[in-house]
């Protein structure tokens, strides 16, 4: 019995032995060798660094600024004795009633309904130049908007439009949107389309600020009155 315990210990300690040489000792010196050398198992260590994106889609970022923007947008209606109309949209600049649109829109000697927040009013036509009217309603505490910074407009930014359109006697908003194409101090062209019912509509960078008032030509094309001439225009 004590011979067969003796064994057994003996077994182990030259097993443990064994081990330990052949990890320590036996496999280091076979593994440095070319033919076991692709066969190694040591690995090179991994770095794991933790990163946190935050990614705000575009789309959310469209409808956030349409919602900020959606009521400083107004719907103008000019008519003559005739029955001639021409429709159109308009924006509202300062909080006391002063509203920038076309001066297409607002021909002398006709008449102007303009439509803000559910309600017909007549404005007062303050003056006429350079393809832009200023006009001013009885107002107070309206909703406005900033103005971007002209020298910071680039080639290809996003812009939308948002403008007021007319069916069956209802107002309803709409919107588009694309990207500046080109631009200079006067006007900015951007890749929309639209039909001529959106003219006067403002457009607007993806900030909600401001960029020009839409123009829009006999193909569709959307050419913005640029922010700078409309500042000039209003004083600001």
């Amino acid at each position: 019995m004590t011979k067969t315990i003796f064994k057994i210990i003996a077994v182990f300690i030259i097993g443990t032995v064994g081990g330990i040489f052949a990890d320590q000792i036996l496999w280091p010196y076979f593994i440095e060798r070319p033919l076991f050398y692709q066969y190694r198992l040591e690995q090179s260590p991994i770095y794991v660094t933790e990163r946190k994106e935050i990614i705000i889609q575009e789309n959310v970022a469209l409808i956030n600024a349409v919602e900020k923007v959606e009521k400083v947008v107004v719907g103008i209606r000019s008519k003559t004795k005739t029955g001639r109309i021409l429709e159109g949209s308009g924006l509202i600049v300062t909080s006391d009633g002063l509203i920038v649109t076309l001066a297409d829109l607002v021909p002398p000697d006709w008449e102007i309904n303009l439509f803000f927040d559910g309600e017909e009013m007549i404005p007062k036509v303050l003056q006429r130049k350079n393809d832009l009217a200023l006009l001013k309603i009885e107002e107070t505490n309206l909703p406005t908007v900033g103005f971007t910074d002209f020298e910071k407009i680039k080639l290809g930014e996003r812009v939308f439009l948002l403008g007021v359109i007319f069916e069956d006697n209802i107002q309803k908003k709409a919107v588009n949107e694309g990207i500046i194409k080109t631009f200079d101090e006067d006007s900015i062209l951007t890749n929309i389309f639209e039909k001529k019912i959106l003219e006067g509509s403002p457009l607007f960078n993806i900030e909600g600020q401001v960029v020009g008032l839409n123009q829009i030509d006999k193909e569709g094309k959307v050419i913005a009155i640029s922010i700078k001439k409309i500042r000039e225009f209003i004083g600001f």
